[in-house]
């Protein structure tokens, strides 16, 4: 590289670099790093009022099969609170760090099932590095593969799910809500420190015990499994049908690819059209570009930090995806079908298989 193009790549980076520091301070000074107390003192109050609401109904229908619409209401209840402790965690509720954490510990751990600890961790270091290889846990090699390279390393019954995973994508979400009780609690076990084994793992033994144990002694044991598979299944899809349409689709960073922040976060995020309504149901994530910039912000001061960040995006000529919800998922179905071309036997198309069976 000649010295003249070096010069111009650095006064790009520092240009875009020079930018983002521009618009974190019009974002404070506008006062939209503030807290909101009042909004989350609200949404505390309506979510325990909700949480209230099902265990009333639940007590009041008794033995009937209508209790499986409570088991759905359940599910939305906790990923609402969810959602909560997902803000709490970024801290983005108090000033105090303590206070965050707290908070977070008790939604996450006691009254969802899942550790607070292993949700910072893994969600920190998505945060970092969204969608780079490597580095995102988000986009690691698992059952779903995000990648044509993870793709064509699935073998057996993998295999045959990423051959079709888009399709299969949201239906594999029935199982999420399993998979994220299981993982905190392995998690946990093996590589958790003495203290939080020792705070975590019985804050979630005590969830399921005030949860299970008073549905089976409640409930005939059939309709309580199908109340506790209801539940499961809806807050899995819930949780990753919220989560999903943010990055799965977006630009995958090489491992070895370094890049300024703006634009790193920008380029592999999608922002959800749809205002309060979408904030509400998405939990403040359908902010996801705002979300990754401002991590702590509180999810009133999305809305309005969206429109400064759009105009500076278009300022550097910087692209700022924002779609519907359901074109999104259209986007991640197509996108998850198209890496999962990598799994299939490249000899196996349709017309090969059409003369095989003739």
């Amino acid at each position: 590289m000649t010295s003249t193009s070096q010069s111009t790549s650095q006064a790009h980076v520092n240009h875009v670099t020079r930018s983002f520091t521009e618009l974190a301070s019009t974002v404070r000074d506008t006062g939209l790093l503030a807290r909101s107390y009042l909004f989350y003192a609200i949404y505390g109050t309506i979510l325990t009022l909700a949480m209230g609401g099902v265990i009333t109904g639940i007590i009041l229908l008794g033995d009937s099969w209508f209790q499986l619409l409570m088991a759905g209401a359940l599910a939305v209840v906790l990923t609402q609170i969810a959602f909560l402790g997902h803000e709490a965690s970024h801290r983005a509720i108090f000033v105090s760090g303590p206070a965050n954490d707290r908070v977070g510990r008790l939604l996450s751990t006691l009254v969802v099932g899942i550790s607070h600890q292993w949700w910072m961790n893994k969600h920190s270091r998505h945060h970092a590095n969204p969608n780079q290889m490597g580095k995102d846990p988000d986009i690691a090699s698992d059952t779903i593969r995000f990648t044509e390279a993870d793709a064509a390393t699935a073998t057996g019954i993998v295999k045959s799910i990423v051959k079709r995973q888009g399709w299969l994508f949201f239906p594999l979400l029935t199982m999420e809500g399993l998979n994220l009780h299981y993982r905190s609690v392995v998690s946990l076990a093996t590589q958790g420190t003495r203290r939080q084994k020792w705070t975590e793992l019985p804050a979630i033994a005590l969830h399921f015990g005030l949860y299970l144990v008073p549905l089976f002694l409640f409930l005939p044991l059939g309709m309580a499994f199908a109340f506790l598979g209801v539940q499961m299944a809806v807050f899995g899809v819930y949780m990753g049908a919220s989560f999903a349409p943010n990055h799965k689709g977006m630009m995958i960073v090489p491992e070895d690819v370094k890049m300024d922040f703006l634009s790193k976060q920008v380029l592999t995020s999608r922002n959800i059209r749809g205002g309060w309504t979408m904030s509400i149901l998405m939990g403040g994530l359908n902010f996801q570009i705002e979300h990754h910039l401002f991590p702590n912000m509180a999810r009133p001061h999305l809305l309005r930090t969206r429109e400064i960040v759009r105009e500076y995006c278009s300022k550097l000529d910087l692209p700022y995806t924002e779609t519907s919800l359901v074109a999104s998922y259209v986007i991640v179905v197509q996108y998850l079908n198209r890496v999962g071309l990598a799994a299939r036997d490249p000899f196996d198309c349709p017309e090969r298989v059409a003369l095989g069976r003739g």
